[in-house]
């Protein structure tokens, strides 16, 4: 595949671990050359619980996650924060967004099943999707949902129809595609003219859908929803979809006599995947997005509605990283240098859809200067198996346990069970401790819904 080919002219470099400060977990440390998060050897949580294995430092979720409602309400006053359960989610991780205060945004019914079971409560859910089954919004409406967000004309009618069926009003956004095209990969925009979310403004569809919200008997719309995309960095693609979002307000106001309480503005700040990104800090986010609202309301003579934003990478991604141990290396001369780790595409299938780039050392000498170049090969049977392409590491040998960092969002939400790999586990550490949070599948597992 083309993005293998080996960049002749990238040199190893010789970062030493906490050198990698901007991807590490916040609470990442090297002690006798050896890696710990929330002073948890990395290494012995691999012997303990194997490899491939989710690690996630859970002072630093809460950090981000509290960070984020702190520093949105300090500004803005009414604004909620909504964890967005699709870059990970389990009933310890919805426990966890209810101790801190957040809201939580799941996107299937899947992931509002996982919330009610870990006790989360109904009325701080928002659900998403753009295509809700009847199923779906059954569940979610007799749960008792703080917001569906509607995504086309048939759901608004659908949601209205069972809403009365089960004899209530039911809450909903409608969510608006504002034209913004984010400065991001094109496989994680959402806020364009040509996205399958949502309703268009410049064809007047979100128009229609306000009209036609107003006349139903069964849904109370409470305002309007968008989302640009994921993995920003330049805060203006924010600051132009708000200013676009409230002069659309305006307008509904002046035309139709709406009066929204609440802009949701979906998620989407980027974080450090690689020592040299350099994402935006939540404070300057929440200063930015907020004095957009603020200027834009007053300018269309507005009241500032109650804002939610819904960040999910930006709150676990930096958080989380996989251990893997290295089974085999192939030097191919003049080529490049293959280290096969047991996991792969089935527990970060990122590299594989957008090419992804991480950082990693091998936790076991993390101290050690990363001087070699290597590209880290799963096991799967796929030449495009790979989870990263000419990284830089120290010099490996068989048996030495791999960190990968910045494997928190995206990764477990989408592991697979391809060539029928069983999915790893995750764990939780804070002060010293470690908690098993989701167990590795077993063979059984795989079995278990093999009826025939």
């Amino acid at each position: 595949m083309a993005h293998l080919a080996h960049d002749p002219n990238k040199q190893p470099d010789n970062l030493r671990t906490m050198q990698l400060a901007s991807v590490l977990p916040m609470t990442a440390s090297v002690v006798d050359g050896s890696l710990y998060i929330a002073g948890v050897n990395a290494s012995m949580l691999a012997s303990e619980y194997g490899t491939a294995l989710y690690v996630y430092d859970e002072e630093h979720i809460r950090t981000q996650l509290s960070s984020y409602i702190k520093e949105l309400r300090s500004r803005l006053g009414n604004a909620d924060v909504a964890y967005a359960g699709k870059a990970f989610t389990c009933k310890a991780m919805a426990r966890l967004v209810a101790e801190e205060g957040g809201w939580l945004d799941v996107s299937s019914g899947g992931e509002l099943a996982i919330a009610l079971a870990a006790g989360f409560p109904a009325q701080h859910v928002v659900v998403h999707g753009n295509n809700k089954t009847v199923r779906e919004l059954t569940e979610a409406i007799k749960a008792g949902v703080g917001r569906i967000v509607v995504d086309c004309h048939e759901e608004l009618e659908r949601t209205d129809a069972i809403a009365a069926k089960i004899g209530v009003s039911q809450p909903v956004l409608l969510r608006v595609k504002p034209g913004v095209v984010a400065d991001t990969h094109e496989f994680i925009r959402t806020g364009a003219e040509d996205s399958k979310f949502g309703f268009g403004l410049a064809d007047g569809s979100a128009t229609a859908a306000v009209k036609q919200a107003m006349k139903l008997s069964n849904v109370q719309l409470k305002g309007l929803h968008v989302h640009i995309g994921s993995q920003i960095f330049a805060l203006d693609s924010f600051v132009e979809t708000i200013f676009v979002m409230t002069a659309y307000l305006a307008e509904l106001r002046d035309n139709l006599g709406f009066m929204a309480e609440d802009l949701d503005l979906g998620g989407g700040l980027g974080i450090a995947y690689l020592a040299a990104d350099a994402p935006t800090p939540i404070v300057a986010f929440a200063q930015t997005i907020s004095d957009a609202i603020i200027k834009s309301c007053e300018q269309n003579s507005l009241t500032v509605p109650r804002i939610i934003v819904e960040p999910g990478r930006s709150i676990v991604a930096n958080a989380g990283v996989t251990l893997y141990t290295i089974g085999a290396i192939k030097e191919l001369r003049d080529i490049r240098t293959y280290v096969a780790i047991d996991g792969g595409m089935t527990d970060n299938i990122r590299t594989a859809l957008y090419d992804a780039s991480y950082e990693s050392v091998i936790a076991n000498r993390a101290n050690e200067p990363r001087d070699t170049i290597v590209t880290l090969a799963g096991k799967h049977c796929e030449s495009g198996d790979v989870v990263a392409i000419d990284a830089s590491l120290q010099r490996p040998q068989v048996g030495d346990i791999v960190c990968m960092f910045a494997t928190g969002a995206y990764c477990q939400s989408m592991a697979n069970n391809y060539n029928r790999q069983v999915r790893p586990g995750v764990v939780f550490v804070r002060d010293g401790k470690v908690r098993e949070v989701i167990r590795r599948e077993s063979y059984e597992d795989l079995l278990a819904t093999d009826v025939g």
